[in-house]
């Protein structure tokens, strides 16, 4: 379904993209600071899935309303920076000291570790826009089937992306699980990651759509 010589070009784009530190790392390393390492590979994954719909969405052209409709765009902007803005206010106002004895609230943590990501990446307008200029470089219309062949490009590159964000999140966990044993160094941690939401929302919002 897709040219060989393509697909190797885009393994090795994909994968210069995915080792390289961006907003979504970012993010990752903030929530396993803030969470533990559960918490971190559980918000790489929220990222992958919503990247699987950016996928779908740009195999059925869906993706490319947002390069037609602006107001769409900045819509769905301002609602990606309100989010991380609400993240960043939990972070700094958060006071506790995480434990690991609960399996109830560990359960809770996880999925909103894992809904955190999700919603931030599908509020974040920028990575539509990366699905609707990167992927159909390594498109062959000759071969038909152009949907499958974006499909699978987009496919492959959510698996890249979670293996490395995964490590990421795993290992920003577990030096940050070592770390909260000072309740001081717990609440430096919060701030950072409180820092890093603002920062991220602050770039998202004075971010130039092209």
């Amino acid at each position: 379904m897709v040219d060989t010589t393509l697909y190797t070009a885009f393994l090795l784009a994909a994968f210069a993209l995915c080792i390289t530190p961006g907003p979504d790392m970012m993010f990752i390393v903030a929530m396993g600071g803030r969470g533990g390492p559960t918490a971190g590979v559980m918000a790489a994954f929220g990222v992958a899935c919503a990247m699987l719909v950016h996928a779908v969405a740009a195999a059925l052209g869906l993706s490319a309303l947002f390069t037609t409709l602006p107001t769409l765009y900045h819509l769905l902007r301002w609602a990606g920076a309100a989010y991380l803005l609400y993240l960043a206010v939990k972070a700094f106002r958060d006071r506790s000291v995480p434990g690991e004895d609960d399996a109830a609230p560990r359960a809770a943590g996880m999925r909103r570790a894992f809904w955190q990501g999700a919603i931030t990446n599908l509020l974040n307008p920028k990575v539509i826009l990366f699905n609707v200029a990167f992927l159909p470089q390594f498109v062959d219309p000759s071969l038909g089937h152009v949907p499958g062949q974006l499909l699978v490009l987009g496919g492959t590159l959510v698996v890249m992306g979670f293996l490395w964000d995964g490590f990421v999140g795993l290992l920003s966990g577990r030096l940050a699980t070592l770390l909260r044993r000072s309740a001081r160094v717990n609440r430096w941690l919060n701030i950072v990651s409180g820092t890093v939401f603002t920062g991220l929302a602050v770039r998202l919002v004075v971010a130039s759509p092209k």
